[in-house]
Order: structure tokens, then sequence, then C-alpha cells
């Protein structure tokens, strides 16, 4: 695409945006609209040349012709929840009809553009980790976001519920940029649910930007699962800030959706952090799934695990590309990286490249990367035993995933993720 093309399609892809109405927006907020407005003037869209989405093609994604109507109250889909604490976006806008919440002292659990309304900490919070200068979802993201989930636990606020927030596509060629910002203070524990679902068919577009802070001595747990439709497109991000003696945990399921690519990036801003990352990405037919992660480690005596895994049926394609840093300050680092792949058909693939980019000499880290196919053995041992072929393959499709799923921070999570792998993977030849 030369520079000219370049140029409409950006033009054409923002114009979706242009009867976007923020005058209510809080001014900080106003001021973080317009500079990444200004950044978008400058950066393009990425190429097959751009290194950084060297698998992933957004062709299609960017030139698809899209809506950003105000969604109604009433949607075909039955949200199960089991938690008393529920926020819903619709297309990117809150659904106050679909939500509830319990109130809990010490606990803030809302809208983003309730807690715009009320200041406070949030203004200097907000935007201080979206990199609109080099990344142009992000910028786009926090230009013309509608609205999304504000979760603020104070100093020592321990959540006994988790938190849901759902996200879904509820019209056909619905683009949507939801915005979320959770804020964890000193000794503070929860664990978050974040899911995105489809009710329609059709492409849509989601472009999802998380920023996350975890303070010295707070928990963090966050289980988040894709589950869109076979057109549909999304291009999700979580930032995140981790302080001393902190634990974050993100566990990351995609099960659905035609092209979509996660950005993790997390900084470990003291000693003594503690951080998970796990991934399960299942594809069938043509779905394309790209999941890049940086963690950089910035001070002493830091440990991060990194653990994902791939199921790739018909023609899917997965790629995987984690990298850790290690900062010259940063000794008695403790980094471990794994990529495990199933491919169950010939034309299915992945592209891996775990990487280690390390500056300090006292450390323990080790990365590496898998692919196989199903065990053919104990696939006709199972069958030996009385199983049907359907239901020994859903068991060592289950036995893959095993290690990923005991992560999950709610038993309801891995119970779908489960029942997912036994009904869609069945039919597997």
């Amino acid at each position: 695409m030369n520079e000219t093309a370049a140029i409409q399609t950006k033009q054409d892809f923002l114009a979706h945006f242009k009867n976007l109405d923020f005058s209510f927006d809080a001014d900080f907020s106003k001021e973080k609209r317009d500079f990444a407005k200004e950044q978008l003037q400058k950066l393009n869209f990425p190429t097959s040349k751009t290194e950084y989405w060297k698998y992933t093609r957004i062709n299609k994604l960017i030139k698809g012709n899209y809506k950003t109507d105000f969604p109604t109250a009433e949607i075909d889909f039955e949200l199960s929840v089991p938690s008393k604490n529920c926020l819903v976006l619709v297309n990117g806008y809150f659904s106050k009809e679909l939500s509830w919440s319990e109130q809990t002292d010490g606990v803030h659990f809302s809208s983003l553009s309730e807690a715009k309304e009320k200041g406070g900490a949030i203004a200097k919070k907000f935007g201080s980790l979206s990199k609109d200068e080099t990344e142009i979802f992000s910028s786009i993201n926090t230009a013309y976001h509608q609205d999304g989930a504000f979760l603020h636990l104070e100093k020592g606020a321990q959540a006994s519920e988790p938190f849901y927030i759902l996200h879904l596509v509820d019209s056909e060629g619905a683009v949507s940029n939801p915005r979320n910002l959770i804020m964890m203070e000193e000794g503070s524990s929860a664990k978050v649910v974040m899911k995105t679902l489809s009710t329609k068919k059709g492409a849509s577009f989601t472009n999802m930007l998380s920023e996350i802070f975890v303070d010295r001595g707070a928990n963090l747990s966050v289980d988040k699962v894709q589950n869109e439709g076979e057109q549909d497109y999304q291009i999700a991000c979580e930032q995140v800030e981790q302080k001393a003696d902190s634990v974050f945990k993100i566990n990351t399921f995609t099960l659905g959706g035609k092209l979509v690519r996660n950005n993790l990036n997390i900084d470990l801003l003291g000693q003594h952090t503690e951080t998970w990352l796990n991934g399960l990405y299942l594809l069938q037919n043509k779905q394309h799934v790209d999941n890049h992660t940086h963690v950089f480690h910035r001070e002493p005596n830091c440990e991060s695990h990194e653990l994902y895994k791939g199921i790739m049926n018909d023609k899917s394609t997965g790629v995987f590309n984690g990298k850790v840093y290690v900062h010259r300050e940063a000794q008695k680092t403790n980094a471990y990286q794994s990529n495990a792949n199933m491919v169950l058909t010939d034309e299915a693939s992945i592209n891996s490249k775990p990487e280690l980019e390390i500056y300090a000499d006292d450390v323990q880290c080790s990365h590496g990367s898998t692919t196989g196919q199903l065990d053919e053995e104990a696939l006709f041992y199972l069958r030996s035993r009385g199983m049907s072929q359907e239901s020994a393959r859903a068991v060592l499709l289950n036995a893959f995933a095993a290690d990923v799923l005991e992560h999950i921070g709610v038993d309801a999570v891995k119970e779908d993720v489960e029942s997912f792998i036994d009904k869609h993977y069945q039919g597997v030849k």
C-alpha cells in the first residue's frame, strides 16, 4: 500500500467515529482525546513490513464498513453471571439496565463515564499507561472510546465476589472502543472476569484498551475470555504497572473471532513482584489469533511465569511472540516462558517466537516452544477402554490444556472453557 492509499485508508476508518459526541466528557479526558487525535495524524496502520505485526494482516479489518449506532437496552442473549458484581457494555456503551453491583466499603465499581464525573485519583491515572504516541490502535481508543469499566479498591480492601466486565457486540457491523481502568491500592485483593461476546452474525470490530495499576502488596487475578463470532475482529491491549511485593495474574482464553490480537505489556516497578501470564487459544476454520506479550523486569528479586498453549484445527493460524526484558538493575530475576501448540490438521499453522533480552548477569531465565499433534497411542488406549473416539479426543485436549486451566481464578470460567473444549472438538478427525 503506497503512502497516499494508506492515508486515505486511515481517513476512511476514522470517519466511522465522526458522529460521536464527547462534549459530556471530563476536562482531563478531553485533553487526552485531543492529544491522541494529534498523534493519529502522525501514525499509520501497521503493514507486513512492521516487525511487531509481521504475521498478522489487518487490511480487511481496517477496510470494513462499520457503524457506531447507540444500542438498545434489549439484547438477544442470556447473561449467566455467578456474581453480585456485573458491568455490561453493549457495542462500547454502558448498559445500566443490564448491570448490577454490590456496595462494599473501600470498593468502587462503576462505568468509566461515571468515574470520570467524580474525578479524583482517576484524573492522574487515566491515559498514563497507554502508548498513544507509538501505537495507533491505542491512540484510536483514547481518542474515541465510548465508555468502559472502572474498578478501584482502596488500601487493604478485600473483595470476596469476582467483578464481571462483559462487552457484548449486538449489532452487525458495530465498531466499538471500550476502555477499562483498574486501580488496586496497597494491600488490596480482587478477581476480575473480562468477557467479550457476540450476539449477531456479520463483521464487527472491537478495539479494547485496559489500564491496570497494581500497587504495593496488592493481588489481582484477571480471567479474560474472548468468544466472538466467525466474522468478528478484536484488538485488545492490557497495560499493566506493578509495584513492590504485588501479585498479578492474567489468563487469556480465545474461543472465537475471525482475527484476534492480544497485546499485553507489564512493567515490574518494584522488588519481589510476582507475575503470571497464561493463555489458551482454541482455533477453528480460518480463525487467526496473535498473542504478543512484553514483560519488563526493571528491579531485582522479581519473578514472571508465562505459559501459552494453542489448539489449532482446520485452516486456522496462531501467533505467539513473548518477550521478556531483564534490565541491568534487575539482578536475581526468575523468568520462565513457554509456548506449546497442538496442530490438528496439516493446514493449520503456528508462528511461535519466545524471546529473552537480558542485561543482568545473576538471573534464572528460560524459554521454549513446542508443536505437535494428538498422541495416537494415547487415543488408541482410551478407545480400547471403551471410550468413543469423540470423547477420547476431548479428554486428551482437556489434558493438554489442564496446566493453563488450573490457573483460572473463578471456577465458573474454568467450567465454561472445559465445556467449550468438549463441545467444539469432539468432531476433530
